[in-house]
């Protein structure tokens, strides 16, 4: 199974990184938060109990674009709101949850090569992926980073620096403490600190990790088989 798992806290890059770099490998990219927003939305809009969650019919797909479908219909506008990006911790946190998430993810990444971002993916849902890796900033760029995104997704309304900066470190502390699949930086992660790189640079740092390995793998292979 060749899967590349990118971890991290959000305002991090992993999104983008990983949507360019399952590009180059010619990988599919799965947003395993798009699929923990949609259940927060849900739940928030009324159209699902977090009691009645394991008998609903929710199906969760993505469009060609990799866009957030519920049954179906499109809510990537809906599931981006800052009000869901407040709550959703909450929800993410529920066992039940990601219990049947991380099943989900699991059976589609069993199917083809992978890139995955999230806040557990290289420690719970794929310990054994071949390619790990965890991205940090300092707050200061990862919260005008999610300002910049929320003004170019005419989503901003009243938020500031400061705003979102609070909310980054409340979300931070909840992913954290939380007691099931917390965000944590697996062992064998490659911490990779986005600060001070362009999306460019920190792609290239992920491929070039990934193709060195491969070539290591395919040093080793021969050397075996010699």
């Amino acid at each position: 199974m060749n899967i590349v798992a990118i971890d991290g806290p959000s305002g991090t890059g992993k999104s983008t990184t990983a949507k360019m770099v399952a590009e180059e490998l010619g990988y599919t990219y799965l947003d395993t938060g798009a699929m923990y927003r949609a259940i927060a939305y849900l739940v928030e809009s009324g159209e699902l109990r977090v009691e009645s969650f394991q008998n609903s019919q929710i199906k969760l797909s993505f469009d060609e674009n990799n866009q957030i479908l519920i049954n179906g219909v499109n809510r990537e506008n809906e599931i981006r709101d800052p009000k869901i990006s407040a709550v959703v911790s909450k929800y993410s946190a529920v066992p039940a949850i990601r219990e049947a998430l991380t099943a989900q993810q699991r059976e589609i990444a069993s199917a083809q090569p992978c890139v995955l971002d999230g806040r557990d993916i290289g420690t719970v849902v794929f310990p054994n992926a071949k390619h790990k890796f965890f991205l940090t900033a300092d707050y200061k760029t990862r919260a005008a980073r999610r300002l910049l995104e929320l003004q170019n997704a005419g989503k901003a309304g009243d938020e500031t620096l400061e705003s979102v900066e609070t909310n980054l470190r409340a979300r931070d502390k909840a992913d954290s403490t939380r007691e099931v699949a917390p965000l944590v930086k697996a062992q064998d992660a490659i911490e990779i600190d986005t600060s001070h790189l362009t999306i460019q640079e920190q792609v290239q740092k992920v491929l070039q990790s990934v193709s060195e390995a491969a070539r290591c793998n395919n040093s080793l292979d021969t050397t075996h088989k010699g």
